[in-house]
């Protein structure tokens, strides 16, 4: 092999292992021992404050992942060179909790400085809410990296909507490697959380496959014009612990948003709506593992992006 051979293959494996560099759960072992320890202690905090902010989390990087895969873009606030995620429709005023985020981040700074990203951050946050409203764990694999631009435009294209049909929230979901199946086992996300009135509001007083009590309990909380930010709970039976009550509901006609009915409504999902509304095992056990695919949706790596000292601006 010729010097100039050696060199060029010498560069081109470097830029394989920076490309190419995979997620691994003992990333910060020894650069960061305490992160996980720190993390939980933080969400711990959190919700015992408020419940809430569980489902908040699991959100927020629902949708991180889901724009440009994992790597923290929603975090971004707008600067002059971008519009980023925070306004895109399906975030403004709805999306919270980056707060959490932002305390978790400087004790994490404060405890080893530079080392782990708002993205890697975020996914044992989104991970420890769901355990502490009593829901799975699963193994978070570590190593991704901060994106440095973030886009309004793509998380208006590619965030599914409260109102889409089961044909569109497949192809959704396809479009970023999950399942039918991840689909509606991620769907249980909304055992907890809660939704604004303006999301639910064609379902009660319009839909035709709903509970008839149940429409009329929510038209209670959200009136047929104005209160659009009125909130009602995803899950009206246990809505701030983590359990398959949600699927239980779904199978009642019970869902809140026509996003979630659609996956009981005599369409390819009621099948697995009756197994996972019977054994919470099997829906906690898919769930961790649909959350790890999750978590894999094109992270940055290796040299891409950066580690972000503040999670809302680029270094």
């Amino acid at each position: 092999m010729t010097h100039f051979s050696r060199t060029l293959f010498f560069v081109l494996s470097l830029l394989s292992s920076s490309t190419n560099a995979q997620l691994s759960t003992n990333f910060y072992d020894k650069t960061c021992p305490n992160l996980q320890t720190i993390v939980r202690n933080s969400m711990e905090q959190a919700i015992n404050g408020e419940p809430r902010l569980g489902a908040s989390i699991l959100r927020l990087f629902f949708h991180d992942c889901f724009v440009n895969g994992c790597d923290a873009s929603v975090l971004l606030d707008d600067t002059g060179t971008f519009v980023g995620e925070k306004n895109a429709a399906p975030n403004r005023n709805s999306v919270r909790g980056y707060e959490v985020i932002d305390g978790i981040k400087s004790k994490v700074e404060a405890a080893c400085n530079g080392i782990v990203s708002c993205a890697d951050i975020l996914a044992l946050a989104a991970r420890d809410g769901v355990v502490l409203l009593g829901g799975p764990s699963w193994t978070v694999a570590l190593g991704r990296r901060d994106a440095t631009t973030a886009s309004e435009s793509a998380a208006n294209a590619q965030l599914p909507s409260p109102f889409s049909d089961l044909p569109t929230l497949i192809s959704a979901f396809a479009a970023k490697g999950l399942s039918a199946r991840d689909l509606t086992v991620l769907s249980g996300g909304h055992s907890i959380g809660q939704a604004q009135c303006q999301f639910f509001r064609a379902r009660i007083y319009n839909g035709t496959n709903i509970d008839t009590s149940f429409a009329a309990s929510r038209r209670s909380i959200c009136p047929s014009s104005g209160g659009d930010t009125d909130l009602s709970p995803l899950d009206s039976l246990t809505p701030i612990r983590f359990d398959n009550n949600y699927f239980s509901e779904l199978v009642a006609g019970r869902g809140l948003l026509i996003s979630d009915q659609v996956l009981f409504d005599g369409g390819s999902q009621d099948p697995l709506v009756r197994i996972y509304s019977d054994n919470n095992a099997a829906f906690f056990g898919d769930f961790g593992e649909a959350m790890i695919k999750m978590g894999d949706i094109t992270p940055l790596t290796g040299t891409a992006g950066e580690i972000r000292s503040n999670c809302r601006v680029v270094n």
